[in-house]
């Protein structure tokens, strides 16, 4: 039998809008000055109430960043994960980067934010891990229909590896390039995944040659969209949108993406 949820009080739903309305002035303060922009006792005079009431909701302005860190990831998760790849291969893998693409420069402060380190010393939450293969999870399933050349068969053997010390990483693997077929249990306990033919005859996991790819992609694809989100490419002559275009098709012939 299931279980009703428990109503929430009127005091945590008052505390729930209060949470929100701070993280949405920071979001401001954010795109106005950057992370130095951020500050608690400003937001707290801001929404009108004391600083010490302020850190009854968030501990310190890092304990704020930390949130805005993962909301922003789930945003940018959602946008990919509404990109509809089902064409598969060259004209997915240039949906998704588009996609990403379009999120960053929307909000560029946002992006930034998740970017690299936000201050120095701050550690982004644990849940950030999660939130980042949820934006990389569709990269893995079109990659996963390559054939990786010449050049990036030593990765997939490094990556392969990956898989099979980290049963984590093989299970997010599997989540996003189905299930295993007919392998055999690892030392982790993760099964093996099916394989695919290599540019020289050799073999490899498909879930590898995924992992191969997406993350062969992901430091593409902030190198461009980050010069373009921090205003880097003014001035040249040439648009970024044509730029990151490029380097998807390179990113296609490199796993011979149709």
């Amino acid at each position: 039998m299931t279980s009703t949820p428990r109503a929430r009080t009127p005091r945590e739903r008052y505390r729930d809008r209060t949470r929100a309305e701070i993280k949405q002035i920071a979001v401001g303060q954010l795109a106005a000055g950057g992370v130095e922009g951020v500050a608690l006792l400003r937001i707290a005079k801001e929404i009108g109430m004391s600083g010490p009431a302020l850190y009854r909701y968030f501990a310190s302005r890092d304990d704020l960043l930390s949130e805005l860190v993962v909301d922003a990831y789930q945003a940018v998760a959602d946008e990919i994960g509404a990109v509809d790849i089902s064409a598969g291969g060259r004209a997915a893998l240039h949906a998704l980067a588009t996609a990403f693409r379009d999120w960053a420069v929307a909000q560029p402060h946002l992006y930034l934010l998740i970017q690299g380190t936000p201050v120095p010393g701050f550690r982004a939450p644990d849940e950030t891990v999660a939130h980042a293969r949820e934006v990389l999870g569709p990269f893995l399933t079109v990659f996963a229909g390559g054939r990786p050349s010449d050049s990036v068969e030593p990765l997939v053997g490094e990556f392969d590896r990956w898989l099979r010390d980290d049963a984590a990483v093989a299970a997010w693997a599997e989540k996003w390039t189905g299930p295993s077929s007919g392998g055999s249990a690892t030392s982790t306990g993760a099964a093996e995944s099916p394989v695919v033919a290599g540019s020289e005859g050799s073999s490899e996991s498909a879930a590898a040659v995924a992992l191969t790819g997406a993350i062969t992609a992901w430091p593409q694809l902030h190198g461009t969209v980050g010069l373009e989100a921090a205003g880097q490419f003014a001035g040249m002559g040439h648009r970024p949108t044509t730029l990151l275009a490029a380097q998807v098709d390179m990113l296609a012939d490199a796993f011979h993406l149709a």
